[in-house]
């Protein structure tokens, strides 16, 4: 521990009148697995609306649906038939409009999902393409191609996100093989042609209709794809899913998405009061090409998933915090935090697995299973160093009862095309998505009025629900409910950061916050117990403290006795 802390700034902070989504939280509901209103064992708008008050309660600014259109469901709705109505296994625009309208009086902003890149293979548009023939412009609007050769063969060696090749051969009206269609994704999910100017007015024509409904934004599915290279050159490579992707790649982080964004951020601009947002899901490296897509006239915000991929390791959280900061700075726009969503595993399990080696993708019975007391308590101070920095952050569903990821899920309930496209050699994501416990002692630990789920849940599960943490001291619920609380009062969000220098390089310590109260946020990842300064005074820690030391994997937020220098 330095004998006086002296600090070098990171990031100077948002400017007083900055708007709201610089430094908001924002929760993500995935609406499967949220709440049940109806007994069915799936999610929906109704049992969502009942359940917002715990938003509320939790303290976020904001509220992120995953999609909840019109679909087949073969990617748990990321394949939409239409962008415009919602599926009846969720409900109806009219329940849109009640949830909307609760959220609104709760004070809580809505963002919903928009997925660009591809629609499902029911949507009307690749209907009319497959009855249209080759060289009509209802092709034109997706990636239709002639096959290799005599055509038997794809027009080219892509291979799909989910595994596979990422072409399928249509049968034309008179019978016969025809032509192929490009699906970066499930054969169900054709990609859309971004070249043709009808799918770009069409999307913001749906920008408007959400906008016109009162949303408060979007997050973009895949707005690193949309674009592919000219020509669809040679790409032999499988990009597994949510890896970070390259700037080699024929079809990630093309040029031209820019322009795309431009246009729709001018569409975004028609409507005020509140200001409305794009949040980019965008899986790119590094962090400098990531910035690009929130320079001033394109996307607000831009998932971290550098941070996200960083193990807890010290020296690499230190490096991925200050280089994050330094590039959007240099944009002007704020950072955005985020440990866990529905495609990854969630961090209180991938905390408890060895920091030294990739992140899977799923977690099965046969894999090793994550240590969940090392697991929970790294994740717990992650989340406070994450929420103490400046920028927004987003929050997952079940993140604040300290949920682990369902490691030994039966293969017979699995639904990801992930697992089924690569015939189980990936795991996938629904271990991630598994239904929300509200209640112990009720069906379905409180999901829904019935016992059924769509995934099954863990036993665990009932012992971290919501009624066993609410008004519990030292849950992990009320720890996020302390953290969000003082967040938001010490102005952590738009604040300045600086990093305490002297301290031991397996310890992360900042500064935050304004001048006025400065917090010192101090996270330990070393073996060694460390020391917080004299006169400090702690505001929350994400574990037990030894009198006025820190153990190893806590993190404590404190005042400050006097000024740094």
């Amino acid at each position: 521990m330095p004998d006086e802390l002296s600090t070098t700034p990171l990031h100077p902070g948002s400017p007083p009148n900055a708007p709201w989504w610089r430094d908001a939280v924002i929760y993500q509901v995935y609406p499967r697995s949220w709440a049940d209103g109806d007994g069915d064992g799936i999610g929906d708008l109704a049992g969502i609306a009942d359940r917002l008050p715990h938003l509320r309660h939790l303290g976020v600014d904001a509220v992120w649906f995953s999609p909840f259109y019109v679909s087949p469901q073969h990617d748990a709705g990321y394949d939409v038939a239409d962008y415009r109505d919602i599926d009846p296994l969720f409900g109806s625009l009219a329940d849109v409009d009640a949830m909307l309208a609760e959220a609104h009086d709760l004070g809580l902003k809505v963002i919903v999902d928009l997925v660009p890149n591809h629609t499902s293979s029911e949507h009307e548009w690749f209907q009319a393409a497959l009855a249209a023939g080759p060289d009509s412009p209802e092709r034109d609007r997706y990636m239709f191609r002639d096959g290799a050769g005599d055509g038997s063969r794809p027009p080219n060696d892509w291979k799909s996100v989910f595994g596979g090749q990422a072409w399928t051969r249509v049968t034309e009206a008179d019978g016969q093989p025809g032509q192929w269609y490009l699906h970066l994704f499930d054969v169900t999910q054709p990609d859309l042609n971004w070249q043709n100017e009808e799918v770009r007015e069409e999307f913001r024509s749906i920008l408007r209709f959400w906008l016109d409904r009162g949303v408060a934004g979007f997050r973009v599915d895949v707005a690193h794809g949309l674009v592919k290279a000219e020509g669809l050159p040679p790409y032999s490579r499988r990009d597994h899913m949510l890896e970070q992707r390259t700037a080699n790649s024929p079809y990630w982080d093309q040029e031209g998405v820019h322009e795309i964004y431009r246009a729709w951020r001018a569409v975004l601009e028609e409507f005020t009061d509140p200001e409305r947002i794009m949040c980019a899901e965008a899986w790119v490296r590094p962090v400098e090409r990531l910035a690009r897509y929130v320079r001033p006239d394109e996307f607000h915000q831009a998932f971290n998933f550098e941070y996200l991929d960083t193990p807890w390791i010290a020296g690499e959280q230190r490096a991925v915090i200050a280089e994050s900061l330094r590039v959007n700075d240099e944009v002007g726009a704020p950072a955005t935090w985020v440990l866990s969503n529905h495609d990854v595993v969630r961090h209180a399990s991938r905390f408890g697995l060895p920091q030294d080696e990739p992140r899977p993708n799923g977690i099965s019975a046969q894999d090793r299973q994550p240590d969940v007391a090392l697991g929970l308590r790294r994740a717990r101070a992650a989340t406070a160093l994450m929420l103490a920095l400046p920028g927004g952050a987003y929050v997952y569903q079940g993140e604040e009862l300290g949920l682990p990821e369902h490691t030994t899920m039966p293969h017979e309930h699995r639904q990801d095309p992930t697992y089924v496209r690569t015939e189980g050699e990936e795991v996938g994501r629904d271990g991630c998505r598994v239904p929300m416990p509200w209640a112990k002692g009720e069906p379905s630990f409180g999901f829904g009025p019935s016992q059924s789920t769509w995934l099954p849940q863990p036993e665990v599960y009932g012992d971290l629900a919501v009624d066993q943490q609410v008004g519990v001291e030292g849950s992990t619920l009320e720890l996020y409910r302390t953290l969000l609380r003082l967040r938001r009062e010490r102005g952590l969000g738009r604040g300045s950061l600086a990093e305490v220098d002297g301290f031991a390089d397996d310890v992360l310590a900042y500064v935050a916050g304004g001048t006025d109260a400065p917090t010192l946020v101090l996270a330990n990842l070393g073996g060694e117990p460390v020391t917080i300064p004299d006169g400090a005074e702690v505001l929350v820690a994400s574990g037990e403290l030894a009198g006025r030391a820190v153990p190893t994997d806590v993190a404590v937020w404190a005042t400050l006795p006097t000024r740094t220098t």
